[in-house]
């Protein structure tokens, strides 16, 4: 009820996430879909799971939190959570942590219409069902519809099935995407993984969206985040975070294929984009 707020890929940016919250409300004044990605990379590994999975605790009707594919062990054992945690405290913690992650939920789905993951598709996903249907607690395959809800990306110049450069998963075309919706009477795919400059970029014709809300990855890029919200109709609203040291400013307004009018909104590091799906 009230609608709802998908922010992704936090990777450890903990100033960022709550930079996030101060613009979409604080818990509870907010509800929350998180797509995984909390650690690694990031200097605040620590401080941004904590936090969430204290939010998750206090609100578990009102905040989601998703599986990415930092959330397992021999992913985070590389990029930084693991020497974060051995640094700081001890092994031991990490331990307790991978337990934590390997018990997380993969997929939401938002008023039936709305399927988020962090990864993307899977040639072996027939049905919903069969994600309701993976165990838990388990660690994430090397191959397999888990593995392809974490690791697969969309392809722009792929039809079906391809391979994925990373060296796990697959890449999906457009076709997919489409036949995907139609079978299962979607409106949109919404997921993470991948580094977008505007923090949000459409695939498919405005079908699939993806969703990165750590501004400045890492202190390399020149990315913006995104936290995409969704309201009780589906009105989506792209609410867009500038890296701090740049500022914004410019409105505009237009009308393309099945959208209502789309606008940006005149605030400082802060852009807003809204779209309404045809229901």
């Amino acid at each position: 009820d009230g609608g709802s707020s998908i922010c992704s890929d936090i990777h450890g940016q903990y100033s960022d996430l709550l930079r996030l919250f101060e613009y979409g409300g604080f818990p509870p004044e907010a509800n929350y879909l998180f797509l995984g990605d909390y650690v690694d990379r990031g200097k605040q590994s620590l401080e941004t799971i904590c936090l969430l999975l204290a939010y998750k605790i206090k609100y578990p009707e009102n905040f989601f939190l998703l599986r990415g594919n930092h959330e397992c062990a021999s992913i985070n054992r590389i990029y930084g959570f693991y020497d974060e945690c051995k640094r700081r405290f001890n092994v031991r913690l990490w331990k307790v942590f991978t337990d934590c992650f390997n018990c997380l939920p993969v997929a939401a789905l938002i008023d039936d219409k709305i399927l988020c993951m962090h990864g993307g598709l899977s040639p072996d996903l027939g049905h919903l069902d069969e994600i309701k249907n993976l165990p838990r607690p388990t660690d994430v395959p090397d191959t397999g519809l888990l593995c392809d809800l974490l690791w697969s990306d969309p392809g722009k110049d792929v039809q079906g099935w391809g391979m994925n450069d990373r060296g796990v998963s697959y890449t999906f075309g457009h076709d997919k995407v489409t036949e995907f919706l139609l079978k299962h009477d979607l409106d949109l795919i919404c997921r993470a993984h991948q580094v977008v400059e505007d923090g949000y970029e459409f695939f498919a014709d405005r079908q699939l969206v993806t969703i990165f809300s750590a501004p400045n990855y890492c202190g390399e890029f020149d990315n913006a985040g995104a936290m995409m919200s969704v309201d009780e109709t589906l009105m989506c609203s792209f609410q867009i975070l500038k890296p701090a040291e740049r500022k914004i400013k410019f409105m505009a307004s237009n009308k393309i294929g099945k959208t209502l009018v789309v606008y940006h909104m005149e605030l400082e590091y802060i852009l807003e984009y809204r779209f309404r799906f045809s229901i």
